[in-house]
């Protein structure tokens, strides 16, 4: 799908992997709705991008935020054509721990925003999506989910963030069929370790640890950029589909 005069829905868009996705599509001719819950960061970030953005508070996890962002979108740009799922929390915790239990109040929020929020940007999106004329490949929409490697190397206190990461992997092929027939593609992106806000809060010698000896090369985190260009070609590759991509350097 080409992307210029396309309308894009991002969420996470205040920072990390969503603020960068936010600009590579700007720059490439989209417009975007920019969607975050920390709405100082969104106008302090995403409106410097011009006038073909707009932002809006949104919990992801919280199904009637994300209809009304999804309309409001539509309603500001006539459609929508790319959904990117950025939103996400680490939820740090071991499942046993000096004789103390993982919370599970902490477990559903993580699932809520990670796993459940994603769904319900997918199902509202491509809701969006499947009133669009198609173009001369019978596209329609594209949507991109960011999983991450620890949906298969979790490291310690990563239960419930590895479990909801999985959970998106599961879902795209499934939800991939679900929505061929109407021209709707969708591809997870699995990264491994990035050098956002997330990762910031990690304690330098496991990251260190990380770069030394897992990651193959080149030897240090991803940038954001880097994801996001990714982004940019899954939407621009209309034979992309169903399917989940590694962007780790190799990691192991």
């Amino acid at each position: 799908m080409e992307i210029k005069n396309t309308v894009a829905f991002v969420t996470g868009a205040a920072s990390g992997l969503g603020l960068a996705t936010c600009k590579v599509l700007v720059e490439a001719g989209a417009r975007v709705m920019a969607v975050d819950l920390d709405e100082a960061r969104l106008a302090s970030e995403v409106l410097p991008l011009g006038d073909r953005v707009r932002i809006q508070k949104v919990d992801v996890s919280d199904e009637a935020s994300v209809k009304a962002a999804v309309d409001a979108a539509v309603s500001e740009f006539g459609a929508l054509h790319v959904a990117v799922n950025c939103a996400g929390i680490l939820g740090p915790c071991k499942t046993l721990s000096k004789g103390e239990l993982f919370p599970m109040d902490l477990w559903s929020r993580v699932i809520a925003i990670n796993l459940t929020g994603t769904f319900h940007v997918v199902r509202y999106a491509s809701q969006a999506m499947s009133r669009n004329a198609p173009n001369a490949d019978g596209e329609r929409g594209v949507i991109v989910n960011a999983s991450s490697g620890a949906a298969w190397q979790g490291q310690m206190g990563q239960a419930a963030y590895s479990a909801s990461k999985a959970a998106v992997i599961g879902m795209t092929l499934p939800v991939a069929r679900d929505l061929a027939q109407y021209g709707i593609r969708i591809v997870a992106v699995a990264p491994g370790l990035f050098e956002t806000a997330m990762s910031s809060g990690m304690p330098t010698k496991v990251s260190q640890n990380i770069v030394d000896n897992v990651i193959l090369f080149p030897h240090r985190m991803g940038q954001a950029p880097e994801f996001a260009g990714l982004v940019r070609h899954i939407v621009e590759n209309a034979y992309l589909n169903a399917t989940t991509i590694s962007l780790d350097a190799g990691a192991r």
